[in-house]
C-alpha cells in the first residue's frame, strides 16, 4: 500500500506543471501602463495605449481617456471614457486590441416610455483608429412586427425583420430559447471596418400598434444570439432594452503610422502590420501582441517588457525537471524504472489528447457527419478529412495577412497545401452550433457542376469546425459591378454570361441534382469570379435538400434585404420560386449597375431596386434606369428580353414566375444570338467600316416586345431576330 501510495505521488509530480509563487497586484498590474501614470479608473483597469492626464501616459489623443462621473446616474464611482469620442469603455482587450464601449440603444414608436433613447444620434468613428469589430458584433433589433435598417454615410448597409402574433401588442417579449431567429428578435451581420451609423426602426403596417421597436449594435459578449439556445439572463437582458439606453459593443484599433512620426514611444518588437481602418486591405497601422501567455502573470503587448519572459520560464521549469529526475534516483535507484514512469506519463497524455480530439470530433458534428457518410448522404470520394497540422501550415497558422473576408459565419482564409495547390480555409465563428457547417459539407459534397464552388473537405480536430474549397480570386459579383472596375470594364456580353451561368447552376440545384436543393440566399455578394471571371455560386450554409415529391420548405424568415421573395416573408413557405426571385434581383442589378438597396434620390428613405425597377418596367421606362455603360455595347432587343425575364421573375405571385429551367433556356438563347450577332457586326465592320453600327435607344418602347420563349429555341436566327425586334 505504502508503495502504491509513493508511485502515484511521484507520477502526480511527474505530469503536473511546477507553478511559480502567486503574483503580487504590484507584479500582476505593474505593466498595465507607463511608469509614474495611474492605470485604474473607478473598476476599470486603463491600459497604454490607452492613458489618462498627462500627454506621456498615452500613444496619442486619439487613447487619451477622461476618467469622470456620469451625473445623470446616481452612481458616485467615476467612469473611463475615450475623450474625443465621447464613449464610455467598459472593458479593455489589449491582447486582441479591442476595447469594449456603450453603444446607443435606437428606437421607435416608444412615446408612453420614459425614456427617449438616442433615436437621433449618429455614432462616427471617421479619422479615429477605432472600427466595429465585424467578428464579435452583431446589428440586433428587437420588437413585434418591426422593420430594422442598419445605415452607413447615408446609405443602408444591413438590416432584419422581426415578427410576432397579430394580437400581441406587450412591451414584454415572449423570445424563443433557440435564438434570434426572427421572433420578437432578429439580427444580421456587420460590414467590415464600419466607422459610422445610426440605425431606424419602422413597423411593417403604416397603422400599427405592435408597441416599442429596438436597433443596436450588441457585442457578442453581452448576448450570444449566434447559439441555438439563449440563456434565461439574455432574454432577461433583450426585455430590459425599454429600460436602457445604451447597450456593450466591441472596437477595434490600432496605431496608425502617423502616430509613431516623432512619437516619444517606441512599439516593441512584438508588434506587426495591420489594416483595420483600410478599405482596400493597405497597411495603415501596427498592432501588438504576446506569443506567450502566463495566466498567474498580467501581460500588455504594447508595453516594453510587458510580455512574459518565456526564456526564464523555460530555465526554471528545466532544474526544477533536473531536481525531480535526481529524487527518483535517489528513492528507487533504478533508471529502469523511471523509463517505465516516462513511458506511463507519455501513455497517459496520448488518451488525454485522444479524449479531447473525441470530444471536439463529436461536438463539431462528426458522429452526425459520420452517420450521414454512412447512409450515401455525403459523397466520400469528392472530399477529404484534412489534419490541423496541414491547414496551419497552408495558412501561416491562420495569419491576419491570409484574411480573404469575414462574414456572419466566420473568416475565410487563403491557403496553400503541400503539393502548391491555393485553397480557401473557413474558420466557423461560433463554438458548438455546427448545423450550418455539417449542412454546407453535405451539400456540397453532392454538387459536381462548373458554376459553383466546390468543396474540397474539412477539419474536425480543432475547437472550431473549418472548411476547404476551392481558391476564387477575383472576389464577388458585388464588389465588381458597384466597384466599377475600369481594368476589366463590366460589359453587355460579360453581363449576360455571368447571369446565364448563374441561372444554369439555380437550374442545376432545382432540377439536376439527385435531391432538389433550395439555395435560399442567392445575393450577388455570393456569385464569386474565378480567374476567367466566370460565375461561381458559394455560400450554402442556409440551403435545404426536399424530396422530390415536396412542393415547398416551411421555415422561420431568414434571408438578405433587398432579394428576400415576399411572398416567402408573408407565408414563411419557400419554394424553388423564391430562387427565382432573389435570381430576378440579380439580374436587376446587372441590367441597372444599382445595388438592390440604396437612399431613393430625392429622399433618404430606403428604395427597393426590385420595385423601382418593376414600376419602371410598367411605365414604359427601362432605358431610364438601365446601367450607361452597357448601352453601348449591348443590342437594344436583347437587353429588353433580358429585362422582361427580370420582370417575370420578380412576379408578386410565385405561381407566374417562370422555371430556373426556362429562364436558363431563354438566356441561353440569347447569348447564342448574340455571339452570331458580335460575330456577323465584326465581318460587317471590317467590309463596311464607315456604316454606323449601333441605332439610338431614345424613345425605343418596351411595351410590346416579346420574351424569348423556351419553346423557340430551336428556331433559325432570323425567325428569332424577327420576334426580337417586334415593337
Amino acid at each position: 500500500m505504502i508503495l502504491q501510495l509513493t508511485i502515484f505521488h511521484i507520477i502526480s509530480f511527474i505530469i503536473s506543471p511546477i507553478s511559480p509563487p502567486l503574483a503580487s497586484a504590484q507584479d500582476i498590474y505593474g505593466t498595465a501602463a507607463l511608469h509614474g501614470c495611474n492605470s485604474i479608473c473607478g473598476a476599470v483597469l486603463i491600459p497604454f495605449p490607452f492613458g489618462m492626464n498627462k500627454p506621456h501616459c498615452y500613444a496619442h489623443k486619439w487613447f487619451e481617456i477622461e476618467c469622470k462621473v456620469d451625473n445623470k446616474t446616481s452612481s458616485p464611482f467615476p467612469k473611463p471614457y475615450i475623450k474625443l469620442l465621447n464613449l464610455e469603455a467598459t472593458y479593455f482587450y489589449e491582447q486582441s486590441s479591442m476595447v469594449e464601449i456603450m453603444n446607443p440603444v435606437y428606437r421607435s414608436d416608444c412615446h408612453k416610455s420614459k425614456n427617449s433613447g438616442n433615436s437621433d444620434k449618429t455614432v462616427t468613428l471617421k479619422h479615429s483608429p477605432f472600427r466595429f469589430s465585424q467578428a464579435y458584433n452583431t446589428f440586433l433589433a428587437v420588437g413585434c412586427n418591426n422593420l430594422a435598417f442598419l445605415q452607413s454615410n447615408g446609405t443602408t448597409v444591413g438590416g432584419c425583420v422581426s415578427i410576432c402574433d397579430d394580437n400581441n401588442n406587450s412591451n414584454n417579449f415572449n423570445f424563443s430559447s433557440d435564438g434570434c431567429n426572427g421572433w420578437y428578435c432578429c439580427k444580421t451581420s456587420l460590414p467590415s471596418r464600419l466607422s459610422e451609423f445610426n440605425a431606424t426602426v419602422r413597423g411593417l403596417r403604416e397603422q400599427s400598434n405592435d408597441g416599442c421597436g429596438y436597433a443596436l449594435i450588441a457585442s457578442d459578449y453581452w448576448v450570444t444570439l449566434d447559439s441555438s439556445y439563449m440563456s434565461t439572463d439574455e432574454i432577461g437582458r433583450l426585455n430590459e432594452l425599454k429600460y436602457k439606453e445604451y447597450a456593450p459593443a466591441v472596437l477595434e484599433w490600432e496605431i496608425k503610422n502617423y502616430m509613431l512620426i516623432n512619437s516619444t514611444f517606441q512599439l516593441p518588437p512584438n508588434c506587426y502590420d495591420s489594416n483595420v481602418t483600410s478599405l482596400s486591405n493597405r497597411t495603415t497601422g501596427r498592432q501588438c501582441q504576446c506569443s506567450y501567455l502566463d495566466e498567474q502573470q498580467y501581460s500588455n503587448p504594447y508595453v516594453a517588457g510587458g510580455c512574459p519572459e518565456v526564456g526564464r520560464y523555460i530555465v526554471d521549469k528545466k532544474q526544477s525537471n533536473k531536481w525531480v529526475i535526481v529524487g527518483i534516483s535517489s528513492s528507487f535507484g533504478s533508471i529502469g524504472f523511471l523509463i517505465g514512469m516516462w513511458f506511463l506519463y507519455k501513455e497517459i497524455k496520448r488518451r488525454m489528447i485522444k479524449k479531447r480530439k473525441e470530444k471536439i470530433f463529436k461536438r463539431n458534428g462528426g458522429l452526425l457527419l459520420q452517420k450521414r457518410m454512412s447512409s450515401g448522404e455525403v459523397n466520400v470520394d469528392r472530399t477529404t478529412l484534412f489534419t490541423l497540422k496541414d491547414l496551419k501550415k497552408a495558412t501561416d497558422n491562420f495569419n491576419k495577412d491570409r484574411v480573404l473576408g469575414k462574414g456572419g459565419q466566420g473568416t475565410v482564409y487563403k491557403g496553400m497545401l503541400v503539393d502548391g495547390k491555393i485553397v480557401a480555409v473557413k474558420k466557423f465563428k461560433v463554438e458548438g452550433n455546427v448545423e450550418e457547417f455539417i449542412n454546407e459539407f453535405v451539400i456540397l459534397s453532392q454538387i459536381n457542376n462548373r458554376n459553383i464552388v466546390k468543396l474540397l473537405g474539412c477539419c474536425l480536430e480543432t475547437e472550431i469546425p473549418l472548411l476547404v474549397y476551392e481558391f476564387i480570386p477575383n472576389g464577388n459579383l458585388f464588389e465588381y459591378l458597384h466597384d466599377q472596375n475600369e481594368d476589366i470594364p463590366m460589359t453587355w456580353d460579360m453581363r449576360l454570361r455571368i447571369a446565364t451561368e448563374v441561372g444554369g447552376a439555380l437550374f442545376y440545384l432545382h432540377s439536376v441534382a439527385s435531391q432538389p436543393i433550395y439555395h435560399r440566399d442567392v445575393k450577388s455578394t455570393n456569385i464569386l469570379l474565378d480567374e476567367k471571371y466566370r460565375a461561381k455560386l458559394a455560400d450554402f450554409g442556409a440551403s435545404r435538400i426536399i424530396s422530390i415529391e415536396a412542393t415547398h420548405l416551411t421555415t422561420m424568415v431568414q434571408g438578405t434585404f433587398g432579394y428576400l421573395d415576399p411572398e416567402y416573408f408573408h407565408t414563411s413557405q419557400f419554394t424553388e420560386k423564391s430562387d427565382v426571385y432573389s435570381f430576378g434581383v440579380v439580374l436587376a442589378e446587372l441590367l441597372t449597375g444599382k445595388k438592390p438597396i440604396s437612399s431613393a434620390e430625392k429622399s433618404k428613405e430606403s428604395q427597393s431596386l426590385a420595385s423601382y425597377f418593376v414600376q419602371c418596367m410598367e411605365e414604359n421606362m427601362l432605358f431610364d434606369v438601365i446601367d450607361k455603360r452597357i448601352t453601348e455595347g449591348g443590342e437594344k432587343e436583347h437587353i429588353i428580353v433580358v429585362a422582361n425575364l427580370a420582370f417575370r421573375c420578380l412576379e408578386m405571385n410565385g405561381r407566374k414566375r417562370p422555371t430556373m429551367k426556362e429562364v436558363t433556356l431563354e438566356l441561353e438563347g440569347i447569348m447564342g444570338l448574340n455571339k452570331k450577332l458580335n460575330a456577323q457586326q465584326n465581318h460587317e465592320e471590317i467590309e463596311f467600316s464607315g456604316i454606323e453600327q449601333y441605332q439610338h435607344y431614345d424613345g425605343f418602347s418596351t411595351s410590346n416586345s416579346l420574351p424569348i420563349d423556351s419553346s423557340q429555341t430551336h428556331s433559325t436566327d432570323s425567325e428569332v431576330m424577327h420576334i426580337l425586334a417586334l415593337e
